[in-house]
């Protein structure tokens, strides 16, 4: 059950700096957005696995910007999830502008599994169901 999301973003001026181009600073927001989209996809959201005591707060950010995108340019950004422990979940994601065939930014975050008071756990002792979820959509 591998799942590669694809997310589709409008990129709206304000994410634009003064060369008018996508500042680097709106990238993470993307990932947060199309990583968002992966995890709703594979049954469960966000919403109801922090309703349920679980947090997915951000260790890692690695971006590598290769070419740019503009006002209105239509991005797809693909996700998946390349790295799952009982602990920790790596997420990696290609940034595409439609009119190209090669993703203008790749990047990668690594999360921590935790409670409510921030401390880490075990999420397949914890929510088996959701581990199970994540591991299938991990699955090549």
């Amino acid at each position: 059950m591998t799942i590669i999301s694809q997310t589709k973003i409008i990129v709206r001026y304000a994410e634009t700096d003064r060369m008018g181009i996508v500042h680097h600073s709106n990238y993470p927001i993307w990932f947060e957005t199309a990583r968002t989209d992966f995890i709703k996809k594979t049954g469960f959201s966000y919403s109801q696995m922090e309703e349920r005591g679980f947090l997915l707060p951000l260790i890692e950010l690695n971006c590598q910007y290769r070419a740019s995108a503009g006002y209105e340019d239509e991005i797809i950004i693909k996700t998946k999830i390349t790295d799952i422990s009982y602990t920790r979940t790596t997420f990696y994601y290609e940034v595409f502008r439609v009119d190209l065939d090669k993703p203008i930014t790749a990047g990668r975050t690594m999360h921590v599994w935790t409670d409510k008071k921030l401390k880490p756990l075990n999420i397949k002792k914890h929510a088996p169901d959701i581990y199970k979820l994540m591991l299938e959509a991990s699955k090549m």
